[in-house]
């Protein structure tokens, strides 16, 4: 508003400038000479006054009103210029720039939008961090654990192991040591000991389901061939039979039991029972170094049969909690069904032992047999009876 006032208003002075002089200039004409005056006071005097005096006084006048005029064209272009701020602010709405008060509208509006853009920015900051902390909070912390005891998965397993270590010396920092292979059948947060407790509680409670889910029959789970997670994880896969359709049956079965006493248990996703040896998550120094694991390095063994796993126990481990000497995790509590290796083993150990002591007891057998040792033998004992 302020730059049209400022282009408009010369014009006006101008305007108010030669009304102003042409009110000066009809007095001034009529307005009787300075001496005239001094000659006489009276009308009468100056109807007298000589011819000659007359014109003289239309020539002074002529000039005053010169003058004037000049005078005033002279304070025109000033009025122009200069008095414009001046006779604006006379104006009665002086204190409004529209100009100025659109460009702070449009300023305060694309202020306004910044700020929002920021607040938004930062409540979406907040809201990613409250997130990432609700998140960190419901982390899984424990996790029921199919255990992995029979030793010739092991071995074949600590046998890729070297083997891609040999290849690739960082992945050593990747691997799970033999003592920690299992297959997870439920993932969940417990955030308190009564959460333990009522975990444990849930657990205890699988046993009589999965015992009716087996009715007594032996579970071999045959683990062969080698399949990894988005080259993040490496893990040995489950042969698809009426075992691991079983197993996955106890995975829902135990899935319900657990959400049923308020326990949350891991992902929407379909289980996929698998026995994980390698992946990167184990060392953040290793994940800035390898962003993947070429799977060239495992190709030899793409196909291996790693060997069978009798199910006979499931584990409630803490992901946390300090592990077990042999490298197992810590066990809140466990369910047992079925046979185990462990019990094989105890059985194997027990026939080696037979099997070493059947030469020395054929030994003895031979020589009860034979006449002279029998008679030998009878007659120290005659002797040791006659000398008591």
């Amino acid at each position: 508003m302020r730059p049209l006032l400022r282009r408009l208003l010369p014009a006006l002075c101008s305007a108010a400038a030669r009304a102003l002089l042409a009110r000066r200039a009809v007095p001034m004409a009529l307005r009787p000479a300075a001496g005239t005056e001094r000659a006489g006071g009276d009308a009468r005097s100056a109807a007298c006054a000589a011819p000659e005096h007359d014109g003289l006084e239309n020539v002074q006048q002529k000039k005053i009103f010169k003058e004037n005029k000049e005078k005033t064209l002279q304070r025109e272009e000033p009025c122009a210029a200069d008095s414009v701020d001046s006779l604006m602010a006379e104006m009665p709405f002086v204190d409004t720039d529209i100009e100025e008060e659109c460009a702070m509208h449009a300023t305060s509006e694309l202020n306004s939008k910044k700020k929002r853009k920021r607040t938004t920015g930062r409540d979406v900051e907040e809201g990613i961090e409250r997130k990432k902390k609700k998140n960190k909070q419901h982390q899984p912390n424990y996790f029921v654990s199919l255990p992995i005891t029979n030793p010739k998965i092991t071995g074949s397993i600590q046998a890729v192991q070297d083997a891609i270590i040999q290849k690739d010396q960082r992945l050593s920092k990747a691997m799970v040591r033999s003592g920690s292979l299992h297959v997870t059948m439920l993932v969940m947060h417990l955030s308190s000991e009564e959460e333990i407790s009522i975990a444990v509680g849930a657990l205890s409670d699988s046993k009589v389901f999965v015992d009716n889910l087996l009715k007594g029959k032996r579970v071999d789970l045959s683990f062969q061939g080698i399949d990894h997670f988005r080259n993040q994880v490496g893990f040995v896969n489950l042969a698809e039979n009426d075992h691991t359709t079983l197993l996955k049956e106890i995975a829902e079965t135990m899935k319900m039991i657990f959400q049923e006493k308020g326990i949350m248990t891991g992902e929407e996703r379909a289980f996929k029972p698998h026995l994980t040896f390698m992946k990167l998550s184990k060392s953040t120094e290793l994940r800035k170094q390898v962003k993947k694991i070429d799977s060239s390095l495992y190709e030899d063994f793409k196909n291996h049969y790693f060997g069978d796993e009798i199910l006979h126990r499931f584990d409630l481990c803490s992901m946390l909690k300090k592990k077990q000497p042999n490298g197992y995790y810590y066990c809140e509590s466990s369910i047992v069904f079925g046979k185990s290796h462990e019990a094989d083993l105890v059985k194997e150990a027990l026939r080696r032992e037979t099997q070493a002591l059947l030469p020395r007891l054929n030994q003895i057998k031979e020589l009860l047999t034979s006449p002279e040792i029998r008679t030998k033998i009878s007659k120290e004992l005659f002797e040791d009876r006659h000398n008591s």
